[in-house]
């Protein structure tokens, strides 16, 4: 810990000047742009790794590279996990066709669900490009997280005795932060990620009315 904060100390104490003579944040574009300028950066598919190469860190510029290519199939497959997952409930609940939430006798997974998500993404990654794809998996993400921190609020109110046994400290700084940080995110995301998360969601409500809402167990009395 130390020596990371040495670390810090000395780049900050050397700072980079910008044209207008405003010193670059350490890990910006405009930093990298100005090592390395923007054109290479555009071009290449690692710009982190090719500012370190191009500086003369080939080493470091390398293991960052192959540290990006062994987490991003990482991170691939625990939101495919996650989805599968949330499938195989909403199906269990009756939002879902229930056949959708059958088990493998033998491995015991939601074999029929992760196999019908593993088409589904391999689709999309054909159609799409990751960025494109990265940015709607994050409105949805950063929607989710918008939803849970106004529910928590929600509990909090209607339900203040239900049993808790992790309770969310400063609640009311928390969830209200959680909210607006999350919403900025969001706002800053291209107009087109927006318009196909709202037009994913208009699909999401069309299948809800017309087939969820009426098999939800939930929402059975």
């Amino acid at each position: 810990m130390l020596v990371s904060y040495g670390a810090v100390g000395a780049v900050g104490s050397q700072p980079v000047l910008g044209a207008d003579g405003v010193p670059l944040h350490p890990g910006s574009a405009e930093l990298a742009a100005a090592c390395a300028g923007s054109e290479a950066l555009v071009c290449s598919k690692e710009p982190l790794a090719h500012v370190l190469r191009l500086l003369g860190f080939a080493s470091l510029g390398n293991a960052i590279g192959l540290a990006a290519a062994l987490a991003l199939p990482s991170v691939i497959l625990m939101m495919i996990y996650g989805q599968t997952r949330i499938f195989f409930v909403m199906s269990r609940d009756g939002l879902l066709p229930e056949r959708l939430s059958k088990v493998h006798p033998k491995f015991h997974t939601p074999h029929v669900i992760t196999l019908l998500t593993g088409v589904f993404v391999s689709l999309f990654a054909a159609m799409f490009p990751v960025g494109v794809l990265a940015d709607i998996s994050n409105s949805g993400t950063l929607f989710a997280f918008i939803m849970v921190a106004i529910g928590v609020m929600i509990l909090r109110v209607q339900q203040p005795d239900r049993p808790r046994p992790f309770r969310t400290p400063f609640v009311w700084v928390v969830a209200p932060l959680a909210v607006m940080g999350c919403l900025l995110l969001f706002l800053n995301l291209s107009m087109y990620t927006i318009s196909m998360f709202l037009g994913w969601t208009v699909i999401g409500l069309l299948v809800y009315y017309a087939y969820g809402h009426r098999h939800s167990h939930l929402a059975k009395p």
